[in-house]
This record gives C-alpha cells, structure tokens and sequence, in this order.
C-alpha cells in the first residue's frame, strides 16, 4: 500500500461517530475514517452510508475501518482492500464502550432489518 495517494498518517480523526450522523441524530451500523483528513462516516451497511457520500463529494480515495482492532483500508478509486496499511494518528478506533450500532439510546428496535 505504499505509494498509495490519499493517505495522511498524521490527521487524526474528525471523532468518534459518524460526523453526519451526529449532526442529525441519526445512527450507524460500523464507522469508516477517511484516510487523507480524518472524517468518520458510517459504512455502507448504515442508513445514510456518509463514508461513502464523502468520498464522492471529495474524492478522498481511501478509508479505513474505525472499528477497535480493525486495520484494514478500502481504495474507493481502485476498488482494491488492503488487510494493512501505514499508522494513522490516534484513536485507531472509536472507544470500546460504544455500541455497535451506535450511538446508544438512537438505534431503532428493528435495525437488522434495515441493514444493506
């Protein structure tokens, strides 16, 4: 993965939940960061898929799992997933006791059943 544009191993993360999310009071299933500046959007499974909508808006290419002790990284560009990559500034993750979903206390009863 080296060589790979898109990467600022410096620029720490916008939070800890879905910065989109947040702002509306809505809810995600797993969180995805932005590897070149830090914004934290929820995955495709999630309702509102905002890791996704930032890359089309930025063309940010690569994201990785802000999942506690998941590393991996998906090249939005090449469509390439990569199972390691460089270190990115801290948190790797978003804090331990928060739920997935999440956040707790916004999650529908019935979120299986809306999952992608």
């Amino acid at each position: 993965m080296s060589g790979v544009e898109g990467i600022e191993p410096n620029v720490p993360p916008s939070g800890t939940g879905c910065l989109e999310c947040e702002a509306a009071g809505g809810w995600w299933f797993h969180l995805r960061r932005c590897a070149q500046c830090g914004h934290i959007g929820c995955c495709d499974d999630s309702p509102a898929k905002h890791a996704t909508a930032h890359y089309r808006a930025t063309g940010h290419p690569v994201i990785r799992s802000f999942e506690p002790d998941e590393a991996w990284f998906w090249n939005f560009a090449t469509e390439e997933l990569f199972t390691e990559g460089p270190e990115l500034a801290p948190p790797a993750g978003h804090p331990a006791d928060q739920p997935v979903p999440g956040p707790a206390g916004r999650v529908p009863e019935d979120w299986a059943r809306t999952l992608g």
